[in-house]
C-alpha cells in the first residue's frame, strides 16, 4: 500500500486507498472494512501526503509526524484518539513540540492520532516509506 494513494473523504469515516480513477469518480477501498466505494467529484478528497500541521517553524508534513510517532511507539499504536483533550495535547507536544497551539485544535490532534492508529493497524510500515523517499532523492 502506497502512502501517496491514501485519502480522507469528508463525510465518510476512516481512510481510503485509491484503487483507480475514472473521468467522473475515484474508486477507493476503505481501510476499515475493505469495501470499495465510488467517490464523485462533488465530495472533498484530501491526500494524506498533502496534509500538513501548523508549527512555529513552518508547516510539518503529516508523514513526518507519523514517522515520529512510529519511532516513539516502536511501530505500535499510539494512545487512543478517544483520550481526553489534555492527554492528546500533552502527547502531541512530545511528538511535535513546536506545533502552533493556537491554530492546531484538539480535534485536529484526534484525527492525526486516529489516522496513525488505523494505518498501523492495517500494517503500514513508516520506516519503509522513509526508504522509498531516500531512493527517489
Amino acid at each position: 500500500m502506497e502512502f501517496e494513494k491514501i485519502i480522507s473523504v469528508s463525510g465518510k469515516p476512516g481512510l481510503f486507498h485509491i484503487i483507480s480513477q475514472s473521468k467522473n469518480a475515484v474508486i477507493a477501498e476503505s481501510l476499515i472494512d475493505n469495501k470499495r466505494v465510488a467517490i464523485n467529484a462533488t465530495q472533498n478528497i484530501s491526500l494524506l501526503a498533502n496534509i500538513a500541521i501548523y508549527s512555529y517553524e513552518g508547516d510539518v508534513k503529516l508523514l513526518q509526524i507519523f514517522k515520529t510517532i512510529y519511532e516513539k511507539e516502536a511501530g505500535k499504536e499510539a494512545i487512543s484518539h478517544k483520550s481526553s483533550n489534555k492527554e492528546l495535547t500533552n502527547y502531541f507536544l512530545e511528538v511535535l513540540p513546536e506545533y502552533d497551539e493556537e491554530r492546531v485544535y484538539a480535534s485536529n490532534i484526534k484525527k492525526v492520532i486516529q489516522w496513525y492508529n488505523l494505518l498501523v493497524k492495517v500494517g503500514l510500515d513508516f520506516s519503509q516509506i522513509e526508504e522509498q523517499d531516500e531512493l527517489e532523492a
